[in-house]
């Protein structure tokens, strides 16, 4: 396999960082990978699992020499570690990240770096609820999508790097505007986790009695909703904040549809519960044939 970058950097090592490395490893599109992370048990663990060449905790250091740095850290943080790691990195450098929300990662890291550092936002919509380097493997992005949101003066020939990266790793890549992928993902991934969040804190409030039997005669949907819940509570802090504008217009419209689906509850009106159940199966058959299921 070509070498596509021979130094990577990782801000970050966790699911989705160690998930590149291991699969950059299987794949040989890399030479040498460093991983930065704040706790000194990550850093171990990350050597110890050979995920990384070397590790450190300083920014700096990290992006010294790297051909490739992928920030894979809570979006709250990117815009402090692109002004450290600005004027540490070699010229031609890419950049790219993770994060599921791209429009605030676009204003928090491109007005820092360099203009000969080429900046392609990312965002790789593959998951688990766990976190850190233990929990990745490299078949995560395997027939899933990464959709990248460069920039209008984004060097090409860089972009198509990046995107041969995510394909030889097994993904099917896409490119759009930062602000048209916030809104997608807030009513595919934002929306759904605020949902989920919302009911299994509701379980939480209840009685120990009443919770305790929810707990235990949890069926398939509420199990689904407490996986989803147990997703980094960083993380998702974090995308909500930096999403609010897309979030807010797609609650409202979910609110809207839920008050009718009440009403229509209410008034016993069975035809319009049955049409609605029928239109959303349409979704899911999609969701099948399009293999992301």
């Amino acid at each position: 396999m070509q070498i596509l970058f021979e130094r990577v950097a990782f801000i970050g090592i966790g699911l989705i960082g160690s998930s590149m490395a291991r699969a950059m490893r299987r794949d040989g599109t890399v030479n040498t990978i460093v991983a930065c992370a704040r706790r000194a048990e990550t850093r171990e663990t990350a050597l110890r699992l050979k995920v990384a060449d070397s590790v450190t905790a300083d920014y700096a250091e990290a992006v010294k020499g790297a051909d490739l740095v992928v920030i894979a850290t809570p979006i709250g943080t990117n815009e402090e570690i692109a002004k450290i790691i600005a004027p540490h990195l070699k010229a031609g450098c890419v950049v790219t990240d993770v994060g599921s929300v791209k429009q605030a990662v676009v204003d928090a890291v491109a007005p820092h770096l360099p203009k000969n550092v080429h900046f392609v936002p990312g965002h790789p919509i593959a998951g688990t609820e766990h976190s850190g380097p233990e929990s990745g493997f490299p078949e995560l992005f395997e027939n899933r999508w990464t959709i990248l949101t460069p920039l209008p003066h984004t060097d090409q020939a860089a972009v198509d790097k990046v995107a041969t990266l995510w394909r030889t790793m097994g993904a099917k890549v896409d490119v759009m505007k930062p602000g048209h992928h916030d809104m997608v993902l807030a009513i595919t991934s934002h929306l759904p986790h605020l949902i989920a969040y919302t009911i299994v804190g509701t379980a939480t409030d209840l009685a120990d009695d009443l919770r305790q039997e929810v707990i235990k005669y949890s069926a398939s949907g509420f199990r689904d909703f407490t996986r989803i819940a147990a997703s980094d509570p960083v993380m998702w802090r974090d995308i909500f904040l930096n999403n609010k504008d897309a979030v807010l217009e797609i609650i409202q419209r979910f609110s809207e549809d839920l008050t009718a689906l009440q009403k229509a509850i209410r008034k016993g009106d069975g035809e319009t519960l049955e049409t609605l159940f029928a239109r959303t199966r349409a979704v899911r058959r999609g969701i099948i044939d399009a293999k992301q299921a």
